[in-house]
């Protein structure tokens, strides 16, 4: 007999500064010029679709709270960040989910897991098969938060390694594990 698990997708949930993109360290990508793709991301996304994972970007843009862009600048780069994803890898993110606040009161920014249960109800995600990857403490919470398995991604402003399901140190050692 078929259960309510039988249709639920599986979903990789991307931070996207120091993930998607190198993190500029201090600051914020402000404007579409200041975004750089990290080197894996492209295929890994590639390939995170092919095996009909939703690829879906959770990310605090704290940036906006603090009136140092726009809603519409950001709406600007993740347009923006979706077309070169097209035109280098033929596929892109399936949703895109934003906490603009400067501070944790409503709930949502991570680590709370607000926008992981908010893309699980949306896109009927089972969240004990999905991942979430990240670079921070706050990412690997959020994901453990929600229930799901966790990728810690260490770069170069790692200082911290939390526990997480994995580390990794290149965003492709993800693919072995899915």
């Amino acid at each position: 007999m078929p259960t309510e698990n039988d249709h639920k997708r599986r979903a990789i949930f991307f931070d996207r500064d120091g993930v998607i993109n190198t993190r500029i360290v201090g600051g914020y990508v402000r404007q579409w010029s200041e975004l750089q793709l990290t080197p894996e991301i492209a295929s890994v996304l590639r390939e995170v679709k092919r095996r009909d994972f939703l690829a879906i970007i959770i990310t605090n843009q704290r940036g906006v709270g603090l009136g140092l862009m726009s809603e519409a600048d950001l709406e600007s780069i993740h347009t923006n960040l979706q077309s070169l994803l097209l035109r280098e890898s033929g596929a892109v993110f399936d949703d895109i989910f934003t906490a603009t606040d400067i501070d944790d009161s409503n709930g949502r920014r991570k680590p709370a897991p607000a926008m992981l249960f908010e893309a699980a109800q949306k896109w009927n995600i089972d969240l004990r098969q999905s991942w979430m990857v990240g670079d921070s403490t706050s990412d690997i919470e959020a994901g453990k938060r929600a229930g799901t398995k966790t990728a810690f991604l260490i770069t170069d402003n790692t200082e911290d390694i939390p526990e997480a399901t994995a580390i990794l140190k290149d965003l492709s050692e993800l693919l072995p594990l899915i």
